[in-house]
């Protein structure tokens, strides 16, 4: 079975203005230097739906998609918070971005796909249920987890590598034991949340966990942490791996400060894969979270994508 990758020209409609770090030319890079990737290993998903409310509001509330449906029609372009742009064709992006996610999860849970990655825009990890946040509109990942538990999906790892901290996935499912939160992240460091006191609470306490490093962390780091996750998974047996696969911890990012490389992101790729082999018969599905050195972020994709094809 192959690597299903799906992406929508929607997403690059998705403006945010000169000088904004998250801008469609992430994407472009992306798409260019993914593009001589094997046929044979790749399947390309450009076709599939807007995500109704239905779906968006399982997570999201219903007068915020509104919200952001009415003000990209109305007025255009702006802020939904401090450093969230819209822009007229920002809602259509953002519910495509939803629908990328879930059709490919439908199709690996058909047996269609091995596994996959949503090559999404705008991001997802940061927005929380009744309002933007981060660049972040609609929460992709956690929109995706609530979708399998529907189709019968009984237990969920969603790891989260971007260099911030995902707290709009973590609130999702902080009380939610069926849904395993693990996030390696910069600490202190934007948006404030994922200390490693943050467990969980009510029956989802110790289905949290967050594995923050100081500023300056390397692959070694990165990889050891991975052992407590994999500890943690031998009594959780996921079901569906999820990845927030932001690419911003790289050494070359202008918005953090961590040192991995390009090729930290296939060990990284690699150590996801051995959870999903192990406990979820390969299903994984990963989703572009941050990354804002265009050649950084294109080269780390594509080894990430070139590692989930093997």
């Amino acid at each position: 079975m192959k690597t299903g990758i799906s992406f929508h020209s929607s997403f690059l409609d998705h403006k945010t203005g000169t000088g904004h770090p998250e801008t469609h030319v992430r994407l472009e890079s992306i798409l260019e230097k993914i593009s001589d990737l094997p046929f044979q290993s790749f399947e390309w998903i450009k076709t599939f739906k807007e995500a109704p409310l239905s779906l968006i509001s399982m997570i999201h509330d219903p007068n915020y998609v509104h919200l952001v449906g009415k003000v990209c029609e109305e007025k255009g372009s702006g802020y939904l918070d401090g450093d969230t742009v819209f822009s007229p064709n920002s809602f259509q992006a953002a519910s495509f971005a939803v629908g990328a996610g879930v059709t490919l999860a439908q199709d690996i849970l058909n047996g269609k796909l091995k596994n996959g990655m949503a090559l999404v825009r705008p991001p997802g990890h940061h927005a929380e249920a009744d309002h933007a946040m981060g660049f972040c509109l609609f929460n992709n990942i956690a929109i995706t987890a609530k979708y399998l538990q529907t189709q019968g999906i009984k237990r969920i790892l969603i790891l989260d590598w971007d260099v911030h901290h995902g707290n709009g996935t973590q609130h999702q499912f902080y009380e939610d034991d069926s849904v395993y939160f693990v996030s390696l992240h910069q600490y202190p460091f934007y948006p404030g949340t994922g200390s490693s006191e943050e467990k969980g609470s009510g029956k989802g306490f110790g289905t949290t966990l967050n594995l923050p490093m100081a500023r300056g962390a390397e692959e070694k780091e990165y990889l050891d942490q991975f052992l407590k996750v994999h500890k943690e998974m031998e009594t959780f047996q996921p079901e569906f791996v999820l990845v927030s696969a932001g690419f911003d911890a790289h050494v070359k990012d202008p918005l953090a400060g961590m040192n991995l490389h390009t090729s930290s992101y296939e060990k990284l790729t690699e150590e996801v894969k051995k959870i999903a082999n192990t406990y979820s018969a390969g299903k994984l599905l990963s989703f572009l979270e941050g990354g804002y050195d265009f050649q950084a972020l294109s080269e780390s994709v594509k080894v990430h994508l070139e590692a989930l094809a093997i």
